[in-house]
């Protein structure tokens, strides 16, 4: 099968927009809406590559901006296009995040690449896919990519649901670094920090943010869920404090890497 219709298949049978507005979803969008509207100026321009159902470029539009958003699959567009709001400045595109051709050299103030480095399987992918979001994004124009770490999967997957000795596990994990390996039919590329410092490499920018987006968050899921809301806020302002702390961010599920154009 190939890679579109794994995704495909996937999509049309997962609620990302439901997730991100769950308790323990909120986390990872009131982390990663934080850090955006840092660098957010008035009358910016924003590129969504990767927007799936359109969380992140509806709120944006809704509060003002003028919002592009790409995105592979059908299925997350037709949604996506169902949740614009009249009068609503947005654009949704079917396209690949490994060629944006269609768009000029520096066209955005902000560029979210927030879901395609979940699921590109080659460094040669990854790497373009940075590439492209950095050429259309302006000088001094800032860039937010996503990722999903390694290790709080094998903590969780391998030790807390025990699949440790099963397959794929046992054969995509590697039994001294414990660095797990993906392949399309596994969905979703796993990172530690070095693989993305590698990746990084030679490109003309410089790293504002490293963030751990929901740190502890998926580990302690039905607690989160079940806060009343001034233990939330509470714990969303430890969040705050720590998402940042190298000594921390090790165990996040997701990541978020800011950087600005050079």
């Amino acid at each position: 099968m190939k890679t579109y219709d794994i995704l495909s298949n996937y999509y049309q049978n997962y609620d990302e927009d439901g997730r991100l507005r769950s308790r323990h979803g909120m986390v990872e969008y009131l982390t990663t809406m934080r850090y955006v509207h840092r660098y957010l100026t008035p009358g910016a321009r924003v590129l969504e590559i990767g927007a799936g159902t359109g969380r992140y470029s509806h709120a944006l539009a809704q509060e003002g901006y003028q919002v592009d958003a790409i995105e592979l699959v059908e299925h997350n567009i037709e949604i996506f296009k169902q949740n614009v709001l009249p009068g609503e400045p947005v654009t949704i595109t079917q396209g690949n995040a490994l060629d944006l051709s269609v768009i000029p050299d520096g066209t955005y103030d902000i560029t979210l690449l927030l879901g395609p480095m979940y699921h590109l399987f080659t460094a040669e992918d990854q790497k373009q896919a940075l590439s492209e979001a950095i050429r259309v994004t302006k000088k001094g124009g800032v860039i937010f990519a996503a990722y999903c770490n390694n290790d709080a999967t094998i903590i969780q997957f391998c030790f807390q649901k025990g699949m440790l000795f099963k397959e794929p596990y046992t054969t995509l994990i590697d039994p001294v670094t414990f660095k797990a390996s993906s392949t399309p039919e596994e969905l979703f590329v796993l990172y530690r920090k070095e693989d993305i410092d590698i990746l990084m490499e030679g490109f003309p920018v410089t790293r504002l943010h490293y963030v751990g987006s929901d740190m502890a968050t998926n580990f302690m899921r039905d607690t989160v869920d079940n806060m009343d809301d001034a233990t939330f806020q509470r714990y969303l302002d430890y969040h705050f404090v720590i998402c940042e702390r190298p000594d921390m961010i090790g165990a996040t599920h997701h990541i978020l890497d800011v950087f600005r154009k050079e």
